[in-house]
């Protein structure tokens, strides 16, 4: 049986599942976060605690955003 002929040209880009579901680009082009800790052990903390951990972070940080954007080079 015949080999196949190599594709030449670039690689194929992956995505860090991990990073695409943690972070969004906004329609503006500004990166941000949920915040953690919403999972567990919440029964002691305040409603409005809670209510504070559903927010949206904005990521600062150029290198942050430099390295978030290389995992997920295809995130919109």
């Amino acid at each position: 049986m015949p080999r196949k002929a190599k594709k030449s040209g670039k690689i194929k880009l992956k995505t860090h599942k991990a990073t695409s579901k943690r972070f969004r680009l906004t329609g503006s082009g500004i990166l941000v976060r949920t915040k953690g800790g919403k999972s567990h052990l919440r029964r002691r903390t305040s409603d409005r605690t809670k209510a504070l951990l559903s927010e949206m972070v904005v990521v600062k940080g150029r290198k942050f955003i430099k390295r978030i954007k290389r995992l997920a080079p295809h995130m919109e």
